[in-house]
């Protein structure tokens, strides 16, 4: 199911009785992150903050809180869902009779609902600020946190292209508010806008710059997913939504930004300058300290006439990040197993803040084939950023952390089965000696083989009986238990 926009979407989860409409006023200042972490600690609805004593429009906070939401908002009931379509897209084999034929065309239609739709009006443009009128005060940002340097805007999906390629970037940064019309742009040295800011500065050009916020959730999502740096968001967007997304024409720079936004900033940055940003309360539960980052100058704010501001808030696990981190673990898999096709099934547990941990399945077919694994997740796209990557059999569940440790803790001799070695952490790592890049560790916790050395005969893991459990089954009332 396709939402027009966040309006939309927010009325289907107030229907589910998923989202909670607060009337007192509330301070964006702390108030607001501290009621919002309370509730999505225990699991409770997204909440519209009606009455913000700062900003212009109401603040909607914890929309992507649970995986229940987070499949609601890209229209599907399980998030693997989206990762069947894609596997089934993926499928190398040639029709075969009239379903075969049918399946194939099947596929292209999906594909034809997939490129953005240009439209002349959008609603994101029925207000306009420009130049003087400019107020960034308008939105309602927050301070999550004591330490933090300052308001914050952390969900403003930012626009830009590449200088001389034309190829667009749609990223999702936080925004340390700096005055009524600058934004420090925290990119980091891993995302390709800050590529496309570094080709801008070498030419001496201005890289102009679009944020939109509030804008309908497969698009807010897209900008979260490891797409590589030559496929387009938007067209990702509409393969989630199975409808086009509608964009159109910023007024004063040269980009397209979805026509259905609740706020838009247009601007741009001036090459070699730079301003003081955070600290900031990061989604590693630490404050990061103090950088220097570019500068967005905003030369032109549009909204519609009654917007949403949306938000999130970042802490140490679990927050509303977790989904989106799991959304992307289950959609990205049949993508990963294409490029490591060792691999049965991986997860990302969100206490690992989805870069630090890798759990990895795999059908071990020859001597030290967890090793190649490891090496091959260290060269796989942003994986490439992973600290642990821990490889267990494909007979063990890789999202059941109790039987995962039991294999790690009881499987492994790490005198032989581990492997240490260094590589680019996430620019947000505060546990490495030297910024960017650090220590990885690899823990092979499959069953050894003769081959690799191990000659002691790999004991037998108990199991009852098939019988017996259908029999307890069977008679499990007569117990009286």
């Amino acid at each position: 199911m396709a939402h027009t926009d966040l309006r939309e979407f927010l009325k289907r989860l107030e229907k589910a009785g998923e989202l909670k409409r607060i009337t007192a006023p509330v301070d964006p200042t702390l108030e607001i992150s501290e009621i919002t972490q309370r509730v999505l600690r225990t699991g409770g609805p997204a909440l519209l903050f009606e009455n913000p004593t700062r900003g212009d429009m109401p603040v909607v906070m914890n929309v992507f809180g649970t995986e229940r939401r987070m499949a609601m908002a890209l229209g599907v009931d399980a998030l693997d869902e989206i990762g069947q379509r894609i596997g089934g897209m993926l499928k190398p084999e040639l029709p075969q009779g009239f379903s075969g034929l049918r399946e194939a065309l099947g596929k292209v239609t999906q594909l034809k609902n997939v490129p953005p739709k240009k439209v002349k009006t959008a609603p994101c443009q029925e207000v306009v600020y420009k130049d003087d009128a400019v107020d960034l005060n308008r939105l309602p940002g927050l301070q999550i946190w004591p330490g933090d340097g300052g308001i914050y805007h952390n969900l403003g999906l930012t626009h830009t292209k590449h200088p001389q390629t034309g190829v667009r970037n749609l990223g999702l940064y936080r925004l340390q508010q700096h005055s009524h019309n600058t934004l420090g742009m925290h990119w980091q040295i891993h995302k390709d806008s800050t590529a496309h800011h570094a080709v801008a500065e070498r030419l001496g050009q201005r890289l102009p710059v679009a944020i939109a916020f509030g804008c309908d959730p497969a698009v807010s999502y897209a900008a979260t997913a490891p797409l590589p740096g030559d496929i387009d968001e938007y067209l990702f967007a509409g393969f989630l939504r199975g409808e086009r997304v509608e964009m159109v024409d910023c007024l004063t720079v040269p980009l397209q930004v979805p026509a259905h936004a609740m706020v838009v900033l247009e601007g741009y940055l001036e090459p070699g300058e730079r301003a003081p940003e955070g600290p900031f309360g990061d989604h590693t539960g630490f404050y990061t300290p103090v950088e220097d980052f570019p500068v967005l100058h905003v030369e032109c704010m549009t909204m519609q006439r009654k917007p949403i501001y949306q938000s999130i808030v970042t802490s140490q696990p679990p927050q509303e990040d977790g989904p989106i981190g799991k959304a992307t673990e289950r959609i990205f898999l049949p993508l990963i197993k294409l490029l490591i096709p060792d691999i049965v099934d991986y997860d990302l547990p969100e206490a690992g803040v989805f870069h630090n941990c890798c759990i990895v399945s795999i059908d071990k077919r020859f001597p030290k084939h967890a090793m190649k694994v490891m090496n091959a997740v260290w060269g796989a796209g942003l994986l490439s950023l992973c600290k642990l990557v821990v490889v267990v059999d494909a007979d063990c569940d890789v999202h059941d952390y109790r039987e995962v440790a039991f294999r790690a803790f009881g499987n492994v001799d790490y005198a032989h089965d581990v492997l240490l070695t260094t590589g680019p952490v996430d620019h947000l790592d505060h546990a490495s000696y030297q910024q960017f890049w650090g220590g990885k560790l690899g823990v092979d916790a499959t069953r050894k083989l003769p081959t690799e050395g191990y000659h002691r005969g790999w004991p037998e893991e108990m199991r009852m009986s098939p019988e017996v459990i259908a029999t307890v089954d069977a008679r499990w009332r007569e117990y009286g238990l």
